[in-house]
């Protein structure tokens, strides 16, 4: 579960990439120089991936923990095959 305070930092970020996203559009819109949407598309991908391990992480402390103390072993498995995704 997530508290108020990190689904708003979550949406943040979100909207942040978002914009990241729109303004690659742009850039490609007007014709821009490759090497510099390239950039920004890298700059992106680095933003989802931390946005990423900020959700795993958290999915660690909650949602996995719960999971464990209940006998639910097999969330393991799930983690390994996220942190593979993730990366």
């Amino acid at each position: 579960m997530r508290s108020e305070e990190e689904k708003k930092y979550l949406q943040n970020r979100l909207k942040t990439i978002e914009g990241q996203i729109r303004g690659i559009s742009k850039m490609v819109e007007e014709e821009r120089y490759c090497g510099d949407i390239i950039i920004q598309i890298s700059a992106v991908n680095n933003s989802l991936k931390a946005l990423g391990h900020k959700i795993l992480k958290n999915h660690l402390k909650t949602c996995v923990v719960e999971d464990i103390k209940n006998n639910k072993l097999d969330i393991i498995d799930e983690v390994i095959d996220l942190t593979q995704k993730i990366n």
